[in-house]
């Protein structure tokens, strides 16, 4: 009964990319230049371009000639087919490509159909709530039915580009993520169809919701796209928090802390190499950020430490709830209540910049609509790092090949390619972070805020060798010189329900649970008596208020003592990458004759120099809300100029 109601839930879910007659193109004209921009253009004529590397839709699939090459053959056994051919359901192409017969590259009309036939989101968790994980209940939150349902292509379950799970789709097969792009192969690539905005933002992570929110607030016209079929990039994916000084919720629950403090210990971590400008404006605008997220409905008042925190400014959901998920849903509430234009399959491919370096905006190839030119008077690059790119990180980092990442598929530094062709500088691009918690077998990151709420760390002997709120550069040297290059975090049932996400990671099959230690040593393969001995000795600790291995004393706050008991195995992976653009502290991009180029702002982890060599657990999800505001304030200021 189940599959066959899943059958039935997945038919109307369609990416319905053909249904489309081949067209002749042109060759490439002249670009035009940013000075004399035409208007704005919804024609349906070809785009011309060099190279061509999508056809633009131009005819209307609602010719029936064309019904064959669906209802019969290969193409029949896709979700189309099924349409088509099912007598229960009966459905045309019009049904999910509009009168037109046309599709928009996020696929509106195709995924309004299914929700038309199916109720939203919400409606069919409500049916899909028994299966092994709840394709349609997740962090994600809200995401395009055709993000895993293919009308002419095989359909697939998204989670899977990270995890593994063993639920079924109809319609299955193997069903590529969007095509990895080779920024090189639109050298010359260009269109005729040209649109105008006043900002245009690369990249739906954080950093770029938070930028064009903040253009838009300063009464720009924004225009915010991204290459993968659902927004959120890594910042979705952050499970920890937000390292923020001198906040609101601090000073509720008594906690002492400065801006300066949070310089110093990101300089610290950061091995000094950090831009002490660029963490001065982290540290010094971190509590306003926080008040911001404030405004727009985001409330963490959840506060903890982090690893190489002087005091406690982890701030996170209360309850535990992953801080990622939690911001960007509400992001992407604020956009859709604001209307801000957010473009998915939709990346960047070439930078448009003049004769006389300034930016002037992106070619976009669109996964329908083809290639097309979006002309702005300023561009904020928001595109993120490439911690999911393994040839390159490994082209800097030589012994991290073969390590797992932490990150969403989509992380590949695109962006820094396309801030090459505006002579963009670079700094401290072989600065690659390694997580220390990533759970063996999966790349699911552990968070920092399992061990900042008192979870300890054991080796496969069952002993402690590592202060775990050291810094994560340091704490993952230290797991990767143990056997087997992994470790245990163990806690307790207090400290289980003391974080929301920790039940997450049972959902996920990553956790494991015993009554006793002794039963939890059995499970894990190390000797009992020396875990038992190991959690004695930490309890003690916690008492005294001295360990031997580092931990500060106002860190030692929960025993390890209630049943049942929990272990995680983790291992190091690759996290963040810490280089990227040159920016100053307007969040200009720089060039390499260290002079701020033209209409050109970046944010987020496409940028280097705040971080240093070592990223602070907390600075991540600080620096895109801080740099995001600053990136679209002065874009939307920079537009008002030429108006």
């Amino acid at each position: 009964m189940l599959k066959k109601i899943l059958i039935l839930l997945s038919i109307c879910l369609i990416a319905f990319t053909a249904c489309k007659k081949q067209q002749t193109t042109e060759q490439a004209e002249n670009k035009t230049d940013a000075s004399s921009t035409p208007a704005v253009t919804e024609t349906v004529t070809a785009a011309v371009v060099t190279p061509v590397v999508n056809e633009l839709i131009t005819i209307n699939v609602l010719d029936k000639q064309n019904d064959a090459q669906y209802t019969t053959g290969e193409k029949a056994k896709y979700l189309a087919g099924s349409h088509m051919t099912d007598k229960n359901i009966a459905i045309s192409c019009a049904d999910c490509h509009g009168e037109s017969g046309l599709l928009d590259d996020a696929e509106t009309q195709v995924n309004a159909t299914c929700i038309s036939c199916h109720g939203d989101l919400k409606a069919i968790a409500a049916i899909t709530n028994k299966t092994e994980i709840n394709p349609h209940e997740s962090h994600l939150d809200k995401i395009n039915c055709t993000a895993c349902h293919g009308g002419h292509e095989p359909s697939a379950i998204y989670c899977n580009n990270c995890h593994s799970f063993s639920n079924q789709i109809s319609h299955a097969g193997i069903k590529p993520l969007p095509k990895k792009l080779d920024i090189a192969a639109y050298d010359n690539a260009s269109s005729n169809i040209v649109e105008n905005t006043d900002v245009l933002v690369i990249g739906a992570g954080g950093s770029g919701f938070i930028s064009a929110l903040t253009a838009q607030e300063n009464g720009a016209k924004v225009i915010l796209v991204e290459k993968m079929p659902i927004p959120g990039g890594n910042s979705q994916l952050a499970a920890g928090g937000m390292n923020a000084a001198g906040t609101t919720y601090q000073k509720e629950q008594n906690i002492q802390d400065d801006a300066e403090t949070m310089f110093q210990d990101t300089m610290k971590g950061g091995k000094n190499i950090s831009n002490p400008d660029l963490v001065h404006v982290l540290a010094n605008n971190s509590a306003d950020s926080m008040a911001w997220l404030t405004s727009i409905g985001a409330k963490l008042n959840a506060v903890n430490f982090g690893g190489g925190a002087t005091n406690k400014r982890f701030h996170a959901p209360m309850g535990g709830a992953a801080v990622g998920s939690y911001l960007v849903n509400i992001y992407k509430d604020t956009a859709d209540k604001s209307n801000l234009d957010v473009r998915v399959n939709s990346p960047a491919v070439r930078l448009l910049v003049d004769d006389k370096g300034a930016v002037y905006g992106a070619v976009i190839d669109g996964q329908h609509k083809g290639l097309y030119e979006i002309h702005a008077k300023s561009v904020i690059l928001t595109s993120g790092g490439f911690s999911a790119n393994a040839d390159r990180v490994t082209s800097y980092k030589p012994n991290y090949k073969g390590m797992t990442t932490s990150n969403q598929p989509g992380a590949t530094g695109d962006g820094l390619d396309l801030a090459k062709e505006a002579n963009a500088s670079f700094v401290d691009m072989d600065q690659i972070q390694i997580h220390p918690s990533i759970a063996v077998g999966s790349s699911t990151l552990i968070t920092e805020a399992v061990r900042g709420v008192g979870a300890i760390m054991i080796n496969h002997e069952g002993n402690r060798f590592f202060d775990e709120l050291s810094t994560r550069d340091k704490v993952s040297a230290a797991i990767l010189e143990q056997k087997g290059q992994t470790a245990y975090l163990i806690l307790d049932d207090n400290i289980r329900k003391s974080l929301k996400q920790i039940e997450g990671y049972f959902h996920l099959n990553l956790a494991k649970e015993a009554a006793t230690l002794d039963e939890l040593a059995k499970l894990i393969n190390v000797p009992a008596e020396n875990l038992k001995a190991t959690v004695e000795e930490y309890n003690k600790a916690v008492d005294t208020k001295q360990d031997k291995y580092g931990k500060k004393p106002d860190t030692l706050e929960k025993k390890v003592l209630t049943g049942p008991f929990v272990a995680i195995e983790i291992a190091p992976g690759i996290h963040y990458t810490m280089g990227g653009v040159q920016i100053n502290t307007d969040a200009q991009v720089i060039d390499n004759n260290g002079k701020p180029i033209p209409n050109f702002y970046a944010a987020g982890e496409v940028t280097g120099g705040v971080h240093g060599a070592n990223r602070l657990g907390g600075n991540s999800i600080s620096e895109t809300v801080t740099f995001g505001r600053i990136a679209g304030a002065q874009a939307a200021a920079n537009a008002a100029l030429t108006k």
